[in-house]
Protein backbone atom coordinates (compact mmCIF):
# COMPACT_ATOMS: atom_id res chain seq x y z
CA UNK A 1 0.00 0.00 0.00
CA UNK A 2 1.25 3.51 -1.12
CA UNK A 3 0.68 5.79 2.48
CA UNK A 4 1.37 9.53 2.49
CA UNK A 5 1.12 10.52 6.47
CA UNK A 6 1.39 14.29 7.23
CA UNK A 7 2.12 15.61 10.22
CA UNK A 8 2.87 19.32 11.76
CA UNK A 9 6.06 19.05 14.21
CA UNK A 10 10.02 18.79 13.31
CA UNK A 11 11.36 15.06 13.16
CA UNK A 12 12.33 13.39 15.56
CA UNK A 13 9.14 14.92 17.94
CA UNK A 14 10.30 16.64 21.13
CA UNK A 15 8.93 16.54 24.40
CA UNK A 16 7.21 19.84 24.09
CA UNK A 17 6.09 19.86 20.28
CA UNK A 18 2.31 19.27 18.91
CA UNK A 19 0.97 16.26 20.97
CA UNK A 20 1.11 12.59 18.88
CA UNK A 21 4.21 13.93 16.87
CA UNK A 22 6.05 11.02 18.39
CA UNK A 23 3.26 8.75 17.44
CA UNK A 24 3.56 9.76 13.88
CA UNK A 25 7.44 9.22 14.05
CA UNK A 26 6.78 5.29 15.14
CA UNK A 27 3.53 5.10 12.79
CA UNK A 28 5.72 5.67 9.80
CA UNK A 29 8.43 3.60 11.08
CA UNK A 30 6.13 0.60 11.70
CA UNK A 31 4.17 0.89 8.49
CA UNK A 32 7.39 1.01 6.74
CA UNK A 33 8.41 -2.58 8.80
CA UNK A 34 5.07 -3.62 7.90
CA UNK A 35 6.38 -2.96 4.08
CA UNK A 36 4.18 -0.37 2.99
CA UNK A 37 5.80 2.33 1.14
CA UNK A 38 5.74 5.20 2.71
CA UNK A 39 5.72 9.10 2.41
CA UNK A 40 6.10 11.38 5.58
CA UNK A 41 5.52 15.31 5.65
CA UNK A 42 6.57 16.35 8.93
CA UNK A 43 5.73 20.13 8.45
CA UNK A 44 8.87 21.55 10.16
CA UNK A 45 11.35 19.50 8.21
CA UNK A 46 13.87 16.72 9.61
CA UNK A 47 16.78 16.97 12.17
CA UNK A 48 17.75 13.22 11.86
CA UNK A 49 17.83 10.81 8.94
CA UNK A 50 13.96 9.23 8.67
CA UNK A 51 13.44 5.24 9.37
CA UNK A 52 14.80 3.24 6.21
CA UNK A 53 11.98 2.87 3.74
CA UNK A 54 10.50 6.23 4.73
CA UNK A 55 10.40 8.70 1.88
CA UNK A 56 10.52 12.76 3.08
CA UNK A 57 8.39 14.81 1.43
CA UNK A 58 7.65 18.94 1.65
CA UNK A 59 3.98 18.46 0.38
CA UNK A 60 1.21 15.61 0.49
CA UNK A 61 2.02 13.09 -2.32
CA UNK A 62 -1.56 12.61 -4.16
CA UNK A 63 -0.54 9.39 -6.00
CA UNK A 64 -0.98 7.39 -3.07
CA UNK A 65 -3.67 4.96 -1.83
CA UNK A 66 -4.34 6.80 1.23
CA UNK A 67 -3.57 10.23 3.15
CA UNK A 68 -3.35 10.06 6.85
CA UNK A 69 -3.24 13.32 8.90
CA UNK A 70 -3.67 15.52 12.08
CA UNK A 71 -7.76 16.14 12.61
CA UNK A 72 -6.15 19.88 12.91
CA UNK A 73 -4.86 19.68 9.56
CA UNK A 74 -6.46 20.84 6.16
CA UNK A 75 -4.69 18.14 3.71
CA UNK A 76 -7.64 16.45 4.43
CA UNK A 77 -9.91 19.05 2.52
CA UNK A 78 -7.58 18.48 -0.57
CA UNK A 79 -7.90 14.85 -0.40
CA UNK A 80 -11.24 14.83 -0.44
CA UNK A 81 -11.19 17.20 -3.50
CA UNK A 82 -8.85 14.54 -5.55
CA UNK A 83 -11.16 11.65 -4.42
CA UNK A 84 -8.18 10.23 -2.94
CA UNK A 85 -9.46 8.52 0.66
CA UNK A 86 -8.08 9.95 3.70
CA UNK A 87 -8.14 9.23 7.75
CA UNK A 88 -7.29 12.00 10.52
CA UNK A 89 -5.98 10.96 13.91
CA UNK A 90 -7.69 12.73 16.59
CA UNK A 91 -5.62 12.56 20.07
CA UNK A 92 -7.36 14.50 22.18
CA UNK A 93 -11.41 15.46 23.70
CA UNK A 94 -11.23 18.94 21.84
CA UNK A 95 -14.24 20.49 23.58
CA UNK A 96 -12.62 19.17 27.46
CA UNK A 97 -9.16 19.91 26.64
CA UNK A 98 -9.10 23.12 24.49
CA UNK A 99 -12.54 24.51 24.74
CA UNK A 100 -13.30 23.55 20.76
CA UNK A 101 -16.34 22.18 19.15
CA UNK A 102 -16.46 18.76 18.49
CA UNK A 103 -18.63 19.27 15.35
CA UNK A 104 -15.63 19.57 13.07
CA UNK A 105 -15.27 15.60 13.79
CA UNK A 106 -16.20 13.47 10.35
CA UNK A 107 -16.31 9.64 10.01
CA UNK A 108 -12.37 9.70 9.01
CA UNK A 109 -11.70 10.29 11.91
CA UNK A 110 -9.56 8.17 13.96
CA UNK A 111 -9.61 7.88 17.84
CA UNK A 112 -6.53 7.46 20.02
CA UNK A 113 -8.73 4.75 22.27
CA UNK A 114 -12.41 3.49 22.23
CA UNK A 115 -13.21 6.07 24.93
CA UNK A 116 -12.00 9.10 23.00
CA UNK A 117 -14.04 7.59 20.04
CA UNK A 118 -17.50 6.66 22.18
CA UNK A 119 -16.95 11.09 22.95
CA UNK A 120 -17.37 11.56 19.22
CA UNK A 121 -19.93 8.86 18.80
CA UNK A 122 -17.68 7.09 16.95
CA UNK A 123 -16.57 3.46 17.14
CA UNK A 124 -13.60 4.04 15.05
CA UNK A 125 -10.25 4.18 17.39
CA UNK A 126 -6.33 2.38 17.28
CA UNK A 127 -4.72 2.80 20.57
CA UNK A 128 -1.61 4.48 20.46
CA UNK A 129 2.04 2.59 20.50
CA UNK A 130 5.47 3.08 21.86
CA UNK A 131 8.93 1.77 21.24
CA UNK A 132 10.12 -0.92 24.05
CA UNK A 133 13.69 -0.10 23.21
CA UNK A 134 12.96 3.67 24.69
CA UNK A 135 12.22 1.69 27.78
CA UNK A 136 13.99 0.29 30.67
CA UNK A 137 12.35 -3.27 32.29
CA UNK A 138 12.97 -3.58 35.93
CA UNK A 139 11.59 -5.93 39.04
CA UNK A 140 13.50 -3.55 41.18
CA UNK A 141 11.77 -0.77 42.23
CA UNK A 142 12.82 2.02 44.09
CA UNK A 143 11.07 4.36 47.59
CA UNK A 144 8.94 6.74 45.20
CA UNK A 145 6.05 7.33 42.85
CA UNK A 146 6.43 9.29 39.62
CA UNK A 147 4.34 11.88 38.78
CA UNK A 148 4.96 13.10 34.90
CA UNK A 149 3.52 15.05 32.32
CA UNK A 150 3.55 18.25 30.38
CA UNK A 151 3.70 21.13 32.79
CA UNK A 152 2.06 23.04 30.84
CA UNK A 153 -0.69 20.99 31.71
CA UNK A 154 0.11 19.66 35.26
CA UNK A 155 -2.78 20.73 37.37
CA UNK A 156 -5.60 19.67 34.85
CA UNK A 157 -3.39 16.35 34.98
CA UNK A 158 -3.91 16.10 38.31
CA UNK A 159 -0.63 17.55 40.05
CA UNK A 160 -2.27 19.38 42.85
CA UNK A 161 -4.47 16.15 43.80
CA UNK A 162 -0.84 13.71 43.66
CA UNK A 163 0.95 16.39 45.83
CA UNK A 164 -2.02 16.22 48.50
CA UNK A 165 -1.63 12.76 48.50
CA UNK A 166 1.62 12.72 49.07
CA UNK A 167 1.33 14.41 52.11
CA UNK A 168 -1.71 12.90 53.58
CA UNK A 169 -0.60 9.72 52.48
CA UNK A 170 3.03 10.07 53.58
CA UNK A 171 4.75 8.68 50.12
CA UNK A 172 7.53 10.29 48.40
CA UNK A 173 6.88 11.92 45.07
CA UNK A 174 9.10 12.95 42.24
CA UNK A 175 7.38 15.17 39.48
CA UNK A 176 9.13 15.59 36.33
CA UNK A 177 7.96 17.12 32.96
CA UNK A 178 9.43 19.60 30.53
CA UNK A 179 7.48 23.32 29.27
CA UNK A 180 9.05 26.11 27.14
CA UNK A 181 6.89 28.31 29.05
CA UNK A 182 9.68 29.83 31.95
CA UNK A 183 6.90 31.06 33.96
CA UNK A 184 4.89 27.96 34.10
CA UNK A 185 7.88 25.80 34.31
CA UNK A 186 9.04 28.14 37.42
CA UNK A 187 5.50 27.71 38.60
CA UNK A 188 5.45 24.30 38.80
CA UNK A 189 9.21 23.86 40.24
CA UNK A 190 7.58 26.39 43.33
CA UNK A 191 4.94 24.07 44.32
CA UNK A 192 6.63 21.16 44.19
CA UNK A 193 9.22 23.03 46.83
CA UNK A 194 6.52 24.22 48.83
CA UNK A 195 5.08 20.64 49.03
CA UNK A 196 8.55 19.18 49.78
CA UNK A 197 7.94 17.03 46.95
CA UNK A 198 11.14 16.13 44.58
CA UNK A 199 11.12 17.81 41.09
CA UNK A 200 13.39 16.60 38.29
CA UNK A 201 12.23 19.02 35.38
CA UNK A 202 12.52 17.81 31.91
CA UNK A 203 13.84 13.83 31.45
CA UNK A 204 14.23 12.36 28.14
CA UNK A 205 16.07 9.42 26.94
CA UNK A 206 17.86 6.71 29.64
CA UNK A 207 16.91 9.23 32.18
CA UNK A 208 13.25 9.17 31.66
CA UNK A 209 13.42 5.23 31.28
CA UNK A 210 15.41 4.96 34.42
CA UNK A 211 12.62 6.91 35.95
CA UNK A 212 10.08 5.38 35.04
CA UNK A 213 11.84 1.68 35.30
CA UNK A 214 12.59 2.24 39.23
CA UNK A 215 9.14 3.93 40.13
CA UNK A 216 6.79 1.81 42.36
CA UNK A 217 4.29 3.10 40.69
CA UNK A 218 3.07 5.85 38.17
CA UNK A 219 0.76 8.29 40.05
CA UNK A 220 -1.72 10.09 37.30
CA UNK A 221 -5.03 11.03 39.23
CA UNK A 222 -5.63 13.57 35.88
CA UNK A 223 -8.87 15.41 35.80
CA UNK A 224 -9.37 15.52 31.85
CA UNK A 225 -11.07 13.68 29.63
CA UNK A 226 -7.84 11.35 28.91
CA UNK A 227 -7.84 10.35 25.08
CA UNK A 228 -5.16 7.72 25.67
CA UNK A 229 -2.87 8.66 28.49
CA UNK A 230 0.16 7.74 26.84
CA UNK A 231 2.30 8.12 30.04
CA UNK A 232 -0.06 5.05 31.56
CA UNK A 233 1.30 2.60 28.55
CA UNK A 234 5.25 3.78 29.54
CA UNK A 235 5.42 2.98 32.77
CA UNK A 236 3.51 -0.38 31.84
CA UNK A 237 6.29 -1.17 29.13
CA UNK A 238 8.91 -0.56 32.20
CA UNK A 239 7.27 -2.74 34.43
CA UNK A 240 5.84 -0.44 36.70
CA UNK A 241 2.10 -0.63 37.94
CA UNK A 242 -0.39 2.72 37.42
CA UNK A 243 -2.31 4.36 40.21
CA UNK A 244 -4.85 6.55 38.14
CA UNK A 245 -8.36 8.41 38.54
CA UNK A 246 -11.36 7.34 36.49
CA UNK A 247 -11.47 9.78 34.11
CA UNK A 248 -11.11 9.34 30.20
CA UNK A 249 -9.52 6.37 28.79
CA UNK A 250 -7.30 5.36 32.60
CA UNK A 251 -10.12 2.59 32.83
CA UNK A 252 -9.81 1.32 29.95
CA UNK A 253 -5.86 1.20 29.47
CA UNK A 254 -5.43 0.42 33.09
CA UNK A 255 -6.91 -2.84 34.16
CA UNK A 256 -6.54 -4.76 37.44
CA UNK A 257 -3.49 -6.89 36.71
CA UNK A 258 -1.38 -4.05 36.03
CA UNK A 259 -2.36 -0.85 38.38
CA UNK A 260 -5.91 0.79 40.26
CA UNK A 261 -8.43 3.32 39.40
CA UNK A 262 -9.32 5.22 42.15
CA UNK A 263 -11.92 7.94 42.72
CA UNK A 264 -12.17 8.20 46.22
CA UNK A 265 -9.25 9.12 49.02
CA UNK A 266 -9.27 5.83 50.33
CA UNK A 267 -8.59 4.27 46.89
CA UNK A 268 -5.78 5.80 46.39
CA UNK A 269 -4.53 4.75 50.31
CA UNK A 270 -5.78 1.57 49.46
CA UNK A 271 -4.25 1.14 45.82
CA UNK A 272 -0.94 2.19 47.86
CA UNK A 273 -1.49 -0.59 50.40
CA UNK A 274 -1.36 -3.16 47.20
CA UNK A 275 1.11 -2.14 44.99
CA UNK A 276 2.91 -5.48 46.00
CA UNK A 277 0.04 -7.54 44.34
CA UNK A 278 0.93 -5.80 41.32
CA UNK A 279 3.68 -7.99 39.12
CA UNK A 280 6.13 -5.70 36.97
CA UNK A 281 6.50 -8.89 34.26
CA UNK A 282 2.69 -8.65 33.76
CA UNK A 283 2.70 -4.82 33.12
CA UNK A 284 5.43 -5.47 30.77
CA UNK A 285 3.88 -8.23 28.90
CA UNK A 286 0.46 -6.15 28.48
CA UNK A 287 2.73 -3.36 27.38
CA UNK A 288 4.13 -5.71 24.56
CA UNK A 289 0.84 -7.02 23.85
CA UNK A 290 -1.04 -3.55 23.39
CA UNK A 291 0.75 -1.14 23.23
CA UNK A 292 3.40 -1.98 20.52
CA UNK A 293 4.06 0.48 17.73
CA UNK A 294 3.56 -2.21 15.34
CA UNK A 295 0.49 -3.07 16.95
CA UNK A 296 -0.56 0.45 16.05
CA UNK A 297 0.64 0.22 12.75
CA UNK A 298 -1.18 -2.95 11.91
CA UNK A 299 -4.30 -1.79 13.25
CA UNK A 300 -3.74 1.58 11.16
CA UNK A 301 -3.08 -0.51 8.25
CA UNK A 302 -6.91 -2.39 9.18
CA UNK A 303 -8.39 1.16 9.34
CA UNK A 304 -6.68 2.35 5.96
CA UNK A 305 -8.27 -0.69 4.01
CA UNK A 306 -11.85 0.10 5.87
CA UNK A 307 -11.49 3.32 4.53
CA UNK A 308 -10.85 2.70 0.57
CA UNK A 309 -13.58 0.26 0.62
CA UNK A 310 -15.87 3.31 1.71
CA UNK A 311 -14.44 5.07 -0.75
CA UNK A 312 -15.10 2.74 -3.72
CA UNK A 313 -18.10 2.47 -2.15
CA UNK A 314 -19.09 6.20 -2.57
CA UNK A 315 -19.11 6.54 1.59
CA UNK A 316 -17.91 10.35 2.69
Amino acid sequence: MRICVMAKHRYPAGGTGPSGGHIFDLLVRGLAELGHEVFYGPQLGTAAPLPQGVVFVERPVWDVDIVHCRNDQDVHREAQRRGIPWVASCHADLLKTWGRDRSAATSNWIYVSQTLARTYGSNRFVRNGIDPAEFVFSRTKHDYLLFISMLRFASRKGLDTALALSRMLNFRLVVAGACDDVEVFERVARQCREADVEFVGAVVGRKKAELFAKARALLFPTELNEGFGLVLAEALMSGTPVICSNNGACPEIVTADVGFICATEDDYRQALLRLDEIQPDACREKALREFHYLRMATDYVIEYRKEIANAFCGHD
